[in-house]
């Protein structure tokens, strides 16, 4: 049992939870990601569930989904059009109900998968593991948006260590995107989960060392903080560094928000 695919599907239920309740004009207020509403978030959720569903259970299938995402990216150059276009203009209750009534059976199907299993993606391949794991990012990640702006502040579960642990290992990407040369020496990281638990990852060092809360951690490698407006304790030039070029999601290089620019917004 792939314990990654429960944990995507908890978080995309609470999620869930928090928007259930909205109106259809509550859903197209404005959040602190590049503008997007509350709609084309969920909207860019489900279309990349698809997406990934499709490449776990049919080649086929996906290989039609790259067509079509290469031909209407091609025509608009904007993912959100792309994703409305799939849609097919999709949004209020009936995009919530298509997206609540998909992701609990993708994640069944990807939890009885194979771990290992080598499946395609837009990008270089992935594992079953891997491509599970994105999700649940990209839904933590993109929810931070909608918790924001409806001014809640979320409680996380201890199954951020898979953001951890996607945001540890991409350390050599996030450098790679950016042109940089890649450091020898990873930076220790010290963080406390949710539950209080201790997490280490790396070298023992008190030279470079990242220590703090977990969330925080999490925040930062997905950019959904800048690491001004956290409380993390950075020491070292390869640590500061590193928080200030953390991605850890696929694609081009992407800056964090300016110091400030997300927030959660109390009502």
């Amino acid at each position: 049992m792939l314990e990654q695919a429960i944990d995507f599907k908890t978080e995309s239920d609470d999620l869930f939870q928090i928007i259930k309740t909205l109106t259809d004009e509550e859903l197209k207020q404005k959040t602190g990601f590049k503008e997007w509403t509350i709609n084309n978030i969920i909207g860019h959720l489900h279309t990349w569930n698809i997406a990934a569903d499709r490449s776990l259970t049919s080649d086929e299938e996906f290989a039609n989904y790259v067509s079509l995402f290469s031909k209407e990216y091609s025509k608009r150059q904007k993912m959100r059009d792309f994703e409305e276009a799939f849609l097919e203009g999709r949004k209020g209750h009936d995009l919530i109900k298509l997206w609540q009534g998909f992701y609990p059976e993708m994640s069944e199907r990807f939890k009885s998968a194979e771990p290992k299993k080598r499946v395609k993606w837009v990008g270089p391949d992935m594992s079953v593991k891997s491509s599970i794991t994105a999700r649940l990012m990209e839904t933590w990640a993109h929810g931070q948006a909608i918790y924001d702006v409806l001014g809640i502040v979320r409680k996380n579960k201890d199954h951020i260590k898979n953001i951890a642990v996607l945001g540890n290992n991409t350390f050599k990407w996030c450098y790679t995107v950016h042109g940089k040369t890649i450091p020898s020496t990873v930076p220790h990281l010290r963080l406390i989960s949710p539950s209080g638990e201790l997490w280490e990852f790396n070298d023992k060092s008190d030279e470079e060392l990242i220590e703090g809360s977990a969330d925080e951690f999490c925040q930062v490698v997905t950019q959904v903080r800048n690491i001004a407006d956290v409380n993390l304790k950075v020491n070292g030039k390869i640590a500061k560094e590193w928080m200030s070029i953390a991605q850890c999601f696929a694609g081009p290089p992407e800056q964090p928000p300016v110091p400030g620019a997300r927030f959660t917004a109390f009502k």
